[in-house]
C-alpha cells in the first residue's frame, strides 16, 4: 500500500466512515459544522467513529469559521481530551492578522500534541507568503501533510501553484507532504499525479447528495480506482 496515493475523506459521522473505508479511503478527516468549513467534532463523534473503522483518522482542532485561532485555551483543552480518547492524528492552521502563519496558537497546540503527526490545512491558501508560512512551520515536530488547493479559490485557480510546489520537495519547508483538496475534481488528478502529488482529499465529491446527504462508498469507489488506475 506505500506505493498508493493516499486518499482523505471527510467524515461527520461513523455513517460517513463505514461508507469512506468501505470506498477505499485511506484516511478520514473528522469535522463538524461544514457550513463554518469544519471545525473540532465532539468527543462522543470522534469515538464512534474510532469504534467503527480502523483506519487512520485526522481530527480537526477549529472552534471559530475563519482562520484566527480563536480562543487558544479552548483549543488546548479540545485537543488534550481528544489525546485522552486516543486520536493520534490532528489537522490545524491558523493565521495572525497579516496572514503569517500564527506561531503563537500552533506552537501551543502542537506541544499539547506530543509528537503526532498533523496536517496544516488549507489556511496556507490565505497566506500573505506561502513559501514564509513553510519556513516558519518547518522546524514543528509532527508536521507531515500540507493541505491545499493552492489557492483560496480551489484547485482550478491553485494549479500552476500546487504544480510548482510540488517540485520543491528538496527545499527547506517543502518536505511534508501535499495534499490536494479544495474544489478537487477527477479531471484534475492526471496533471497532479504527473507532477508527483500522491495524497488528495475530497469532501463533496463524496457525496452526490450534498453536504446534507452522507458520504457514499461509491463515490469513494470511483476516486480510488481514478487513483489506483
Amino acid at each position: 500500500m506505500s506505493n498508493r496515493a493516499v486518499l482523505e475523506v471527510i467524515a461527520l459521522d461513523a455513517e460517513d466512515a463505514v461508507a469512506a473505508q468501505a470506498g477505499g479511503a485511506d484516511r478520514l478527516e473528522l469535522v463538524t459544522d461544514m457550513a463554518a468549513d469544519g471545525l473540532t467534532p465532539p468527543l462522543a463523534v470522534f469515538e464512534e467513529i474510532r469504534a467503527a473503522v480502523d483506519i487512520p483518522l485526522r481530527v480537526m482542532l477549529r472552534v471559530a469559521d475563519g482562520f484566527a485561532a480563536g480562543d487558544i485555551d479552548v483549543l488546548v483543552d479540545k485537543a488534550r481530551a481528544m489525546r485522552a480518547a486516543g486520536a493520534e492524528e490532528f489537522v490545524l492552521g491558523f493565521l495572525d492578522e497579516y496572514g503569517h502563519a500564527d506561531l503563537v496558537a500552533v506552537e501551543r497546540l502542537v506541544a499539547e500534541l506530543d509528537g503526532c503527526p498533523w496536517t496544516f490545512h488549507r489556511a496556507i491558501d490565505r497566506a500573505a507568503d506561502r513559501d514564509v508560512l513553510r519556513k516558519h512551520l518547518a522546524d514543528l515536530p509532527g508536521l507531515d501533510t500540507y493541505l491545499t488547493a493552492g489557492s483560496p479559490g480551489g484547485v482550478d485557480d491553485g494549479m500552476e501553484t500546487l504544480l510548482a510546489e510540488a517540485g520543491r520537495s528538496d527545499m527547506p519547508g517543502y518536505e511534508p507532504q501535499i495534499m490536494v483538496g479544495g474544489g478537487l475534481r477527477l479531471e484534475h488528478l492526471p496533471s497532479l499525479c504527473a507532477a508527483g502529488i500522491e495524497a488528495f482529499h475530497i469532501g463533496g465529491a463524496a457525496r452526490p447528495g450534498g453536504w446534507a446527504g452522507p458520504v457514499d462508498a461509491a463515490a469513494v469507489r470511483e476516486w480510488r480506482a481514478a487513483l489506483d488506475g
